[in-house]
């Protein structure tokens, strides 16, 4: 008798939910993502794809779309000190040399991720205000009065997550001292800039991000910066362009030429959190950010997100109604120690990029040695791992 496929409910419709949920439809689970926005969509801001997630994506039919609407990063990518000396190489492929590294637009991923998944899967308007849960099932509760029952809750709505207090105690995230500026400028405004190649540029305290969105229609770039004061993460808080350029000014004219492009951009806090000791209480688990929010400088917030809703597709498509709590358990227990590496990763590579080192030839060459740790980041394949965890709950 086959099993009857536990119901899913996710909470959140970003990246990390509705990757979730293709992983999840791929595999005959019926489920419905909750999304508070009144439509998906991100603000315009670029989002950086590498082998680790993009070999999950091809799984589920959507490796087309990412060559369509990505920009593929090659072999000219390159880390510079703050005058355009040039540091190093940037890794660009797995081991096997596969080079799966691209640019995105985050609108366009999540339209690709959105468009996919049969109609009626995402409701929006849904913001979480509660959950219930015992032996027999789980109920999420909304603003609007709606109320939604299933087997499964997935909290995939980020580091302010609305039900991550359901699984651990309250706590503030933790603010990383800098804050980055964000923007894309339009590549005909810039017509030499190269459309194939990452280009981070370092130097003290701050460091200066590019690479090509959108088939190479568009420059995404972030501008890491110490902070005057703390703010609250978001994607949308006003920067100014000015105050951007001034942060920056003296810096490899390169740099200064792009700049001088930019008419708007959005100032963003950089936050993450210590990583938990647990992800999964009863018929509740976290994923993506709302599990193991991450600071940018290793380029895997997202990438680990869908290594996660890969895991957890896996795992769940070998339980059903009544084992899905046990499947929450290996899900966790397969994917908690990985990204607590990877967290701890990117807060020593921001160090790195900020240039806090005496001897900058040590800084240099430790950015060389750097490509070892991303082959272990990209060369990572969820999948067999999480078919033997899955079989292991036979």
């Amino acid at each position: 008798m086959a099993l009857e496929p536990p119901r899913v409910v996710i909470v959140g419709g970003g990246i990390a939910g509705l990757f979730t949920a293709n992983a999840l439809v791929a595999r005959d689970i019926p489920v419905t993502v909750h999304e508070q926005a009144p439509a998906l969509g991100e603000i315009g801001a670029g989002v950086f794809l590498t082998p680790n997630s993009v070999r999950q994506l091809h799984r589920v039919g959507l490796g087309p779309d990412v060559e369509r609407w990505g920009a593929r990063v090659g072999d000219g990518s390159r880390y510079h000190r703050e005058d355009g000396t040039e540091i190093a190489g940037v890794q660009v492929t797995d081991s096997s040399g596969w080079n799966a590294v691209f640019g995105m637009h985050r609108a366009d991923l999540v339209s690709m991720l959105a468009d996919r998944l049969p109609d009626g899967v995402v409701q929006t308007g849904r913001r979480c205000t509660g959950l219930t849960q015992d032996d027999g099932g789980a109920r999420v509760s909304f603003a609007d009065g709606a109320e939604v029952e299933g087997d499964v809750v997935i909290a995939a709505d980020g580091i302010h997550s609305e039900l991550r207090h359901h699984v651990v105690p309250p706590s503030e995230p933790v603010f990383s001292g800098s804050v980055a500026y964000r923007g894309l400028v339009p590549h005909e405004l810039v017509p030499d800039w190269p459309t194939d190649a990452w280009h981070m540029w370092l130097g003290p305290g701050r460091h200066f991000l590019t690479f090509p969105v959108r088939a190479g229609e568009l420059v995404n770039f972030v501008g890491f910066v110490p902070a005057d004061d703390e703010m609250r993460e978001s994607w949308s808080a006003p920067g100014d362009p000015d105050q951007l350029r001034r942060e920056f000014a003296g810096w490899d004219p390169r740099v200064g030429s792009l700049l001088e492009q930019v008419r708007t951009t959005l100032r963003w806090g950089l936050y993450d959190r210590e990583p938990l000791p647990r992800w999964t209480e009863g018929r509740l688990s976290l994923l993506g950010d709302a599990a193991h929010p991450m600071l940018p400088h290793l380029g895997q917030g997202a990438n680990q997100a869908i290594e996660d809703g890969m895991a957890l597709a896996t795992i769940l498509a070998r339980t059903d109604r009544d084992t899905a709590p046990a499947g929450l358990l290996a899900y966790e227990r397969l994917r908690r120690e990985r990204v607590a590496q990877v967290q701890r990763g990117a807060r020593e590579n921001g160090l790195r990029y900020d240039s806090v080192y005496a001897d900058l030839s040590v800084r240099d060459a430790e950015m060389a040695a750097h490509v070892t740790y991303r082959k272990w980041l990209y060369d990572h394949d969820v999948l067999p791992e999480a078919e033997a965890a899955a079989g292991a709950l036979a």
